[in-house]
């Protein structure tokens, strides 16, 4: 089985984390288990525009963890950018072992002002599973119900399934039998 270290970096919601990781374990071929990554990502911090920039994050992560049988996912609470885009909620290596991703824009609050666990919780499981995807190789998908699918708005990671798709899933296995 695939171990898939889910990675929080100066996270403190480890209940969020701990319901997550039951659920991916039963809804995943992927065997998930914590281990928070004592790293420095204030370099990764723009003043300018009050956010941490993902791609450099990822390299801090590159650059300090060694672990080479693991697929990664960091997972932080700060508002992420890329230069070209105003936020992400996540980023991964296409075809490699990082990832990270953000529960910051994944809160219910952060748009309607209401608290809802259970939506963040779901949101936070389809971004991980979506940016693990892409350290499959995987590009975005055309099917709605396939949590591959791109996200440029919570309304779309709302509508997206929590799954692979046939056609995604079988991507992944096929690189899990050189994995």
């Amino acid at each position: 089985m695939t171990r898939v270290i889910l990675a929080p970096i100066n996270f403190d919601s480890y209940e969020l984390l701990n319901e997550i990781i039951s659920d991916l374990n039963e809804i995943s071929k992927f065997e998930f288990e914590i281990t928070p990554l004592n790293i420095d990502i204030k370099e990764a911090y723009s003043a300018e525009r009050g956010q941490y920039n993902s791609t450099q994050i990822l390299r801090i992560m590159i650059e300090n963890i060694r672990d080479e049988s693991s697929k990664v996912v960091g997972i932080v609470k700060y508002d992420l950018f890329i230069p070209v885009l105003t936020y992400v909620f996540g980023e991964a290596q296409l075809d490699g072992k990082f990832s990270i991703i953000s529960i910051f824009r994944l809160h219910e609050e952060f748009y309607s002002g209401k608290s809802d666990n259970n939506l963040l919780k779901q949101r936070t499981i389809k971004e991980i599973l979506h940016e693990l995807g892409h350290t499959f190789g995987l590009i975005h998908c055309k099917d709605w119900d396939c949590v591959m699918h791109s996200s440029s708005s919570i309304e779309e990671v709302d509508i997206k399934g929590k799954n692979y798709c046939f056609n995604c899933r079988q991507k992944i296995e096929e690189k899990l039998r050189y994995y």
